[in-house]
C-alpha cells in the first residue's frame, strides 16, 4: 500500500478503482477520483494548499504534483496522463490533456483540455495554454495544434492504456 500521510488534519482520498503503488506518496488535502493510478515513486503532496484530481488519471513514475502556500492549489480534469518524472506545480490543468515525461508545469499555469505538453518542456508561470494546443521548449512555447489523430492515439489511447495496466495491479 501506498505511504498516506494525513497532515494538518487532511487526509488524502481516492475513488473507486484505483491503483496505489506501494511506494507512492499522499500527502494532506488530496482527493483523486475513480480509476487513477498513481506510479512507483510518485509524490502528490497537499500539505500548503489542496490538490484535486479527477476520473481516469495517471501519474506515472516519480511525478510530482504539490502546490503553492496560501497562493495556487491545484486542480487535475479527467483523463489527464502525466508522464513519468514531471512536475505539475499550482496549476490547473483541465480534460484530456497529456504533459509528456519529464516535462514541468508551473504555478498559475492554466492548460485547457485537449491539449499537449511535450516530454522535457518547460511551461513556465502564468502562462494559458488553450485548447488543443501543443507547447515544447525550454521555455515552452506553442508548436502547434491537437490533431483528431493525436487526441485519440495519444490522449485517450494513453490514459486508457493505464486503466488497463493499473487492472494488472489489483
Amino acid at each position: 500500500m501506498a505511504i498516506i500521510k494525513k497532515i494538518l488534519d487532511k487526509t488524502p482520498l481516492w475513488g473507486k478503482d484505483c491503483f496505489l503503488a506501494e511506494n507512492s506518496v499522499l500527502v494532506g488535502d488530496v482527493i483523486l477520483g475513480d480509476e487513477c493510478s498513481v506510479w512507483f515513486g510518485a509524490v502528490i503532496r497537499g500539505d500548503v494548499n489542496f490538490i484535486k484530481i479527477g476520473n481516469r488519471v495517471n501519474i506515472q513514475d516519480h511525478a510530482i504534483i504539490h502546490c503553492t502556500y496560501n497562493k495556487y492549489s491545484t486542480t487535475i480534469g479527467n483523463n489527464v496522463s502525466l508522464g513519468h518524472r514531471a512536475i505539475v506545480h499550482g496549476c490547473t490543468i483541465k480534460s484530456q490533456v497529456l504533459v509528456g515525461m519529464g516535462s514541468i508545469v508551473m504555478d498559475d499555469v492554466l492548460v485547457e483540455s485537449n491539449s499537449i505538453i511535450a516530454a522535457g518542456a518547460v511551461v513556465t508561470q502564468g502562462k494559458h495554454i488553450k485548447s488543443g494546443e501543443i507547447w515544447a521548449g525550454v521555455p515552452a512555447k506553442k508548436i502547434g495544434e491537437v490533431s483528431t489523430e493525436l487526441k485519440d492515439n495519444e490522449i485517450n489511447r494513453i490514459a486508457a492504456n493505464y486503466v488497463e495496466y493499473s487492472s494488472w495491479y489489483k
